[in-house]
Order: C-alpha cells, then structure tokens, then sequence
C-alpha cells in the first residue's frame, strides 16, 4: 500500500485538497441524505457502461445433471492462496446446480468465439441441451470442460457470498488447462451487445 490515505489532513485519495484534480470528496452529499443517494445511483449510471468485462463460460455438474451459462462478472480476487470469484444469477438454470456443486468449470473464451457465447448466454438449460452442441469432456469430478476454450480451468468452490440477485462462487483453481495460443483478446462484454439473454438476469 502506498503512502496516500483515504481520510484525514491529506484531504482524501488525491493526496492533496479534497477537490483536487478528480473532483473527489469525502461524505459531501450536498446538505441531504436524499441528494447524496441520488447522485451516487448517477455516478454509478455513468461508472457502468464504461466497463467492458471479458466473458466467461461456467460449467457445473451436479447430482446427474449437468449445466453452464455465460458470465460477465468475474474476477481473481487473491494472489496467495490463489483465488478466483465468479458471480452467476440467481433466475439462471445453472445456479440451481452450481449451488451444489462441489467444483466449477471457468472457461475464459476468444475474441472469435462468440457463437459459444450465444449457445451458453442465449439458450437455457432448463430448456435446452447446450452440451449436445459443444465439444466438451468430463473434467475433474465430472465438471464439462469446453474442449475448445482457450484457456479454463476447475475449481473447488470454498464458499458462496450472497451478492442481491447474483451469488459469488469463491474458487480455488484444482486443475486448469487449453491450447493458450498467445494471448489474443478475450471475448468481452462489449462483443456480444447483440446477444439476447435466454434466461433474465434478475
């Protein structure tokens, strides 16, 4: 951690007056409570959509039954003991399995495979066999693993994180692989604007 502190004399993260060259400032909500909520739900209206996240295929296995959807929000959230979070919808089919599964499949996609991500984020599970349209194998504990991911792997999930009408998956990567050819660009949010949800979100 830097020098620079949050609160006190220095005036806040700039490092410098609180009105410094971000325009940030500690607990001003203008004179009201009901400004202040006001103008956070704007700031984050604007914060959104300047996000472009790369796009992930979960998979699960559990109790006979087998699923996987498309994930947007998604991150490694610890360097020792390595760590990854993934965050799946309550309302999707592969919450209901995921939720009991006692390991997870992250598959990270390329930048040309968004007929993959349509398959994952456009159909439905509870509808549909998206496995019968995929080359996938039995991976560590039966989890279908995405034969032709770039990158993935399998984790054991550790815990769960009630996040509103996402829940978080906290995993810790058992076994990973994927043919890895360069880096390249990941398939990222922006890449399947088009695509319509086969479940909703919330």
């Amino acid at each position: 951690m830097d020098s620079t502190t949050e609160s006190g004399t220095d005036g806040g993260p700039n490092g410098g007056a609180a009105d410094g060259p971000y325009g940030v400032t500690e607990n001003d909500d203008g004179g009201g409570g009901a400004r202040g909520d006001a103008a956070a739900a704007e700031a984050v209206r604007g914060f959104i959509p300047l996000l472009d996240y790369p796009l992930y295929v979960v998979t699960a296995a559990s109790a006979g039954e087998r699923a996987g959807c498309l994930v947007g929000f998604a991150s490694q959230c610890s360097i020792g003991p390595e760590r990854f979070m993934i965050w799946i919808s309550r309302a999707n089919h592969t919450f209901g399995v995921a939720r009991s599964a006692a390991l997870l499949g992250v598959h990270l996609l390329g930048r040309d495979q968004y007929a993959l991500a349509e398959l994952f984020g456009g159909r439905t599970g509870d509808r549909f066999d998206k496995f019968g349209h995929v080359r996938w194998y039995e991976g560590q504990g039966g989890t279908p693993v995405l034969t032709d991911a770039p990158a993935w792997f399998v984790g054991r999930v550790e815990g769960r994180t009630d996040g509103g009408d996402h829940v978080g998956f906290l995993l810790t990567p058992v076994t990973g692989g994927g043919r890895r050819a360069g880096r390249g660009d990941p398939l990222r949010l922006s890449d399947a604007a088009g695509l319509t949800a086969g479940h909703p979100a919330t």
